[in-house]
């Protein structure tokens, strides 16, 4: 029994899982016994070691029933743990009225030790809301772990865990978690949200890849205290510094390349990875992450 004790304990420590997800209370002969009722109810052999086969089927279950784990408050998620964030409107992919990633859209680290993520990247949908960006994104046949709407209300798609392919870059993919904040950008649509959530700001002299971009719409109040309020929770959970990439103590608002080459450890915009993007033009993002620190 010691032995495999200490195997679970060992497992936990490699894949990131608690003795809580079985329904035991620490590394025990309970949590052995725990372990053999969930594989015995999946058919498997009951041996009591939470092994890479067992593991991915209790992360699995997990995903799939998520809402029912989540602790009093709001909360993100990383490797099937919460981590708290200091926001009200927070949405799981498992939640009435929540969002999700298809399969098929992300790399399924299920089962896999805790992916080490170093970056954050920042998008801007070019959607009218935070449901119809994920309806483009399922059908485009890519993903994203979050997504801010109109109204501040974050949504988590998917599992921190997995890896989402929302960068168009291979390497940064590995490395980062991604958001995309409703914004349809032209100002052409200005007549729509006022109707709707009142009208946004408008930005007319936002400087990318050296040059000034045309007049666009920027993202509302709310939004950016949402944002700040996420980056903070991803921080904590997964260990991302408070930091922006910069050039001559300013915002690099241009392709860095140790952001593109997946070196560079915390926050950034899209812009940051390729010159074909712009997104997030007007984004005070070194000075928002001082205001969080």
């Amino acid at each position: 029994m010691d032995n495999k004790i200490k195997y679970n304990l060992n497992s936990s420590r490699r894949y990131g899982w608690k003795p809580d997800w079985f329904g035991a209370d620490d590394h025990n002969e309970n949590l052995v016994e725990k372990i053999m009722e969930f594989q015995r109810s999946l058919g498997l052999s009951a041996d009591g070691l939470c092994g890479p086969s067992t593991y991915r089927r209790i992360f699995t279950d997990r995903q799939a029933n998520i809402d029912d784990y989540e602790p009093k408050g709001e909360h993100i998620i990383y490797n099937g743990e919460f981590f708290p964030i200091e926001w009200d409107k927070v949405v799981t992919w498992d939640e009435p009225g929540g969002l999700r990633m298809n399969k098929g859209t992300y790399t399924d680290y299920s089962g896999k030790e805790p992916r080490d993520v170093s970056m954050f990247v920042n998008h801007w949908d070019v959607c009218l809301s935070s449901k119809s960006c994920a309806s483009v994104l399922n059908k485009r046949k890519v993903s994203v772990h979050f997504c801010i709407d109109n109204d501040g209300t974050i949504y988590q798609l998917l599992d921190m865990q997995h890896r989402a392919w929302h960068a168009g870059n291979g390497t940064v993919n590995t490395k980062s978690v991604g958001v995309e904040i409703s914004n349809a950008f032209y100002p052409k649509y200005q007549g729509w949200y006022e109707s709707r959530f009142g009208p946004r700001p408008v930005i007319s002299d936002a400087i990318v890849h050296g040059r000034t971009l045309e007049t666009h719409l920027g993202f509302y109040p709310v939004q950016l205290e949402a944002a700040k309020a996420l980056w903070k929770a991803v921080s904590v959970a997964c260990k991302v510094p408070l930091e922006a990439p910069m050039t001559s103590g300013r915002l690099d608002t241009g392709v860095n390349s140790e952001v593109y080459k997946g070196r560079f450890s915390g926050f950034c915009n899209h812009y940051n990875i390729t010159s074909k993007k712009i997104d997030c033009a007007g984004l005070d993002l070194a000075n928002m992450l001082e205001e969080i620190k």
